[in-house]
């Protein structure tokens, strides 16, 4: 068998795989991203592919007017996911499989930015990917919009501020509300885009910045262990070469 190959959605070129860009590359994995942010328009196929990973965006899943590229993810997650392929949503990505899944999107009651707690359900604990947690587990967190469970779908993870942080659906469909793939760089990146700055002085009394550089100080080594621990089995569960490959952090 040759090297897999997964499809990767981006958005935005500061919301790249992160930390998991190198784990899918030592594992043996053919990376091609569709770069939407630079043609709108395309369509790519599916054909050949054994995961498809969508990133995440500052859009929301219903700016379909200014971002018409939505509306083919959604359609082609749903190819995804009749065909059986391996998806991992992350953030917006997460937003957009819940739409495939006929799930509502919408603003959540609060942003959640910076570092911040998820609780695992009794089901999250059992999970095989979503188990590298513990009961209670640090993230980072950047978002404003949250989702309902979508019907069938299976509830692994949430935190105070957004009910549904994670959730399986069927056996190789993952959505990840966090970010589980950042580094200090990427958080520094963030915080100094100048898009976002209107919206961190308007949240200056809830959101601080330097708080979250200071937390990540020591917050970061922690999370960046979990995010070896929690991609690498989500990665074990693919055939690579002739045999199954268990990746040493599992």
């Amino acid at each position: 068998m040759g090297r897999p190959k997964i499809l990767v959605f981006q958005h935005v070129p500061f919301e790249p795989l992160g930390t998991l860009d190198p784990l899918l590359k030592n594992a043996g994995f053919r990376i091609r991203y569709v770069n939407f942010a630079r043609d709108p328009k395309q369509v790519p196929s599916l054909d050949g592919y054994a995961a498809l990973i969508i990133l995440g965006g500052p859009m929301n899943v219903d700016q379909v007017h200014d971002f018409p590229n939505l509306a083919t993810e959604v359609t082609l997650i749903q190819d995804a996911l009749d065909r059986g392929i391996s998806i991992l949503g992350i953030c917006l990505g997460a937003q957009l499989l819940a739409r495939a899944l006929g799930s509502r999107v919408r603003p959540d009651h609060a942003r959640e930015i910076g570092w911040s707690d998820v609780d695992l359900t009794a089901d999250g604990t059992a999970d095989p990917v979503l188990s590298a947690f513990g009961p209670r587990q640090q993230v980072f967190q950047w978002h404003e919009d949250t989702m309902d469970l979508p019907a069938g779908a299976v509830h692994l993870a949430s935190s105070e501020a957004c009910e549904v942080q994670a959730f399986r659906f069927g056996e190789c469909a993952y959505a990840f509300q966090f970010h589980l793939e950042v580094d200090c760089s990427l958080i520094e990146r963030w915080l100094n885009r100048a898009g976002y700055q209107p919206m961190l002085r308007e949240m200056s009394g809830t959101i601080d910045p330097e708080r979250i550089r200071e937390l990540s100080n020591g917050s970061i080594k922690p999370l960046m262990e979990l995010s070896n621990r929690t991609f690498s089995r989500w990665i074990d569960g693919f055939e690579i070469g002739s045999r199954r490959r268990t990746l040493p952090s599992r």
